[in-house]
Formats: structure tokens, C-alpha cells, sequence
């Protein structure tokens, strides 16, 4: 697919911050619904998707150890399968991050079968000058710029589809 920018409907709004400055982090997209998030893992892409279309399209950022799908609390892998963006957080140590409902139950079936624990606070979130320079950095999170997490944040609502793919 092509990188693609249909942000017609998103504009910066200023945010009075509790110290009293201006902030340009949160925005107001006023486009059409996005309906579901792809990411495909082996090409490092994930796309925000209305209906069939295509709205926009981003360079991601996996787990240090990308292959395969999330186990284990450590692992370093992103998981993969339906996610359901699950809660906001404009307070993130990486700028800002949409959380993943991973674990789901067949995830911590998996683990505790084995003894382990699934691991969890799985985000889609922004750099904040955190990945050193590494292609595939987090801890199993999808990570994006910082200006890039900003347009994400206001396109997507808490309970869209997030499809985590190979």
C-alpha cells in the first residue's frame, strides 16, 4: 500500500496544560471514522482503516525479539491476533499511547499452562527519543513518532478493532 494522507480532517488545538503553557500534542480530527487498525508485522506497517478504505498509513516499531507471537511477560515480542483498544493515556512516558486488551483469555490460558505469566500493558504509543536508533525497540509495544502517535490519538476511540498480523 501507499502512504497516503487523507488528514484533511485533523487540526492542532491548543491545550492549556496544568503549568499554564500551551501544548500542541492533543489534536481534533474531524475525518471519517476509523473503524480498525492493521498491523502487519513484517513489514513494519500499520494502517488506520475506515470501512475499506484505507485512511492512513505508518512506520511501526515492534518488540525486540518481533517474530512470532507474544508468549510471555519478557519476551520482547508483539503479540499478535483481535485487539480492542482498550484505554487512552495522554500521561505516557511515550509521549502518548492507546492501549492493546492484550492479555485475552486464550493468551493467559497459554501462559499460566506452562507456568508463566502473558505479560500485558501492550500500547500503541510514540517514541518520546526512547529507541536509541533500533528498528524494533519496546517491550512488545507498536511505536510510532511523536507527531504520528499525536494524529493516532485523536483518529481512534477506545474499543476499535486492532488486528496484529505476522
Amino acid at each position: 500500500m501507499h502512504r497516503r494522507t487523507l488528514l484533511a480532517g485533523l487540526s492542532t488545538v491548543p491545550f492549556l496544560s496544568a503549568c499554564g503553557g500551551d501544548s500542541t500534542k492533543f489534536q481534533r480530527y474531524s475525518g471519517p471514522p476509523v473503524t480498525q487498525i492493521q498491523v502487519h508485522k513484517a513489514q513494519r506497517e500499520m494502517y488506520l482503516i475506515s470501512g475499506d478504505k484505507v485512511v492512513r498509513d505508518y512506520k511501526v516499531a515492534l518488540g525486540g525479539n518481533p517474530v512470532g507471537r507474544k508468549q510471555f511477560e519478557g519476551d520482547g515480542r508483539t503479540p499478535e491476533g483481535l485487539y480492542y483498544i482498550n484505554r487512552r493515556n495522554p500521561n505516557s512516558a511515550y509521549h502518548l499511547s492507546l492501549g492493546i486488551s492484550y492479555p485475552n483469555d486464550q493468551d493467559r490460558v497459554f501462559a499460566e499452562s506452562l507456568g508463566r505469566k502473558p505479560g500485558g500493558d501492550i500500547f500503541i504509543h510514540g517514541r518520546a527519543g526512547k529507541d536509541g536508533g533500533r528498528q524494533d525497540w519496546t517491550a512488545g509495544c507498536v511505536a510510532v513518532t511523536d507527531p504520528e502517535i499525536e494524529e493516532i490519538y485523536a483518529m481512534v476511540g477506545t474499543g476499535t478493532p486492532v488486528f496484529l498480523m505476522p
